[in-house]
């Protein structure tokens, strides 16, 4: 594991620190860190965001952008670079500006999820 991997998750934890109170933490150990919908945890549309730490990067998933990806429109082409997929970004050190910019999408994202995983979780019943 590359020595900077630790430092790099503190910091992706760290963006995700001020949604703790209004969501529930069901894992936050050195391997990452799970937030998801008070009463839909465990459900797939309950998960709402998370880091993991790999061998070679941390990532940092925003279920939020999955589900409306019209939201990452704007994002810098150099956090475009680090995204995998639909919502998940990898990052090997830290950068500071691109973890602002992740900050920055995360609070227009994931304080609105909770009513949308609310309505899908009872449309399907």
């Amino acid at each position: 594991m590359p020595a900077d991997l630790p430092a790099v998750h503190d910091r992706l934890r760290e963006i995700l620190a001020p949604y703790r109170e209004d969501f529930t933490v069901t894992r936050d150990e050195p391997a990452g860190m799970t937030l998801e919908v008070p009463g839909l945890e465990g459900k797939p549309w309950g998960y709402v965001a998370a880091t993991r730490v790999g061998k070679r990067y941390v990532s940092f998933y925003l279920m939020p952008i999955y589900v409306h990806p019209e939201l990452v429109a704007g994002i810098s082409p150099e956090l475009g670079a680090r995204r995998q997929g639909k919502s998940c970004f990898n990052f090997t050190r830290v950068d500071d500006e691109l973890f602002a910019e992740l900050a920055d999408l995360a609070a227009r994202t994931i304080p609105g999820f909770r009513t949308h995983a609310e309505e899908l979780a009872a449309a399907r019943g």
